[in-house]
């Protein structure tokens, strides 16, 4: 097949990307390389399409009348940042710049997978459940937290207004806590598993919330791969929970780092200074085997022993 990733570069697009080409399918990343890392396609064997800004769908659109429409376009770009450079959590200054790339630029993926009758596989998030209680399922109402989320509620709205107008069935995936190799270029806005694990190779004790009993939902890598994989084959429309289907403690996290890099160096913990966090994080994935027979492989110890053996973890 044909296939287009936007935010080929970034860490769930290029770890996708390289997995299709490897399946024999023709992949295009497409990145404009501004918050991405390049070295993150070093080994892709496909066609690399660099954008000229974040709304750029016109090159995806011109590249499909030269080579061929796309089957599939799996939309996967999007600013994630919600911590603005003072720590506040804000998009900084520009909340509409933030809106427009999020949201405007899945208008026009939308308007062009109409044009070409592809199949569109998109990048939710867990983010719209905000502080609904755990395990979330996705009858819950919205309850976003942040600019972030509310991107990812409007474009959920956007493509349940855009569905009968595809040829196919649209897929949203709502991941949770994504960690693996090929996170390191997002700094801050990497995993807490990647950024714990640099501390404690840095000799350093691991810095986490007062008490480290907040839960979350890591996903590894590879599992979220997969649940795009399946999406291509959905006969329905809707939005899924792409999780690890359970939840572990920050404390098991340090504990699961302690064994894997053979430290032994105790949690700091400190205050949360943030009111928009969530407590505790757990997908319902009742909905997702139903839908697209997503069952995740990875539990935390298996993910982060994968991790470690990609000579990634923490570097």
């Amino acid at each position: 097949m044909r296939i287009a990733v936007t935010g080929g570069a970034g860490f769930i697009g290029s770890n996708l990307a390289k997995r299709l080409a490897r399946d024999g399918d023709h992949v295009v990343a497409a990145d404009t390389f501004l918050s991405a890392d390049w070295s993150n396609l070093a080994d892709f064997t496909g066609d690399v399409l660099t954008l000229e800004h974040p709304a750029d769908v016109s090159a995806l659109r011109g590249v499909a009348e030269r080579y061929g429409a796309f089957d599939v376009i799996f939309h996967q770009a999007a600013i994630t940042g919600v911590i603005a450079k003072d720590g506040s959590a804000s998009a900084g200054e520009d909340i509409n710049g933030f809106c427009r790339n999020n949201i405007e630029q899945f208008r026009q993926i939308l308007d062009l997978a109409v044009d070409t009758k592809a199949r569109v596989i998109w990048a939710s998030s867990c983010s719209v459940y905000g502080r609904s209680p755990a395990p979330m399922h996705e009858g819950l109402a919205y309850d976003p937290l942040n600019v972030y989320a509310f991107t990812k509620v409007q474009q959920e709205r956007l493509a349940k207004i855009y569905q009968d107008r595809l040829a196919h069935p649209i897929v949203g995936l709502r991941y949770s806590n994504v960690y693996g190799p090929g996170e390191a270029h997002k700094g801050k806005l990497a995993s807490m598993v990647h950024q714990l694990a640099r501390q404690l190779l840095a000799g350093k004790r691991p810095r986490i919330f007062e008490f480290g009993e907040q839960r979350r939902d890591m996903v590894y890598i590879d599992d979220v791969v997969e649940a795009n994989r399946l999406a291509m084959q959905s006969k329905v429309s809707g939005n899924f929970n792409a999780g690890a289907g359970a939840s572990w403690s920050f404390n098991q996290i340090v504990a699961e780092l302690n064994r894997v890099l053979k430290t032994d160096l105790q949690p700091e913990y400190f205050k949360n200074p943030y009111s928009f966090t969530q407590d505790w994080t757990e997908t319902d994935l009742t909905a997702a085997a139903k839908a697209i027979g997503y069952r995740p492989r990875y539990d935390l110890a298996k993910g982060i022993d994968a991790y470690f053996a990609s000579g990634k973890l923490g570097v």
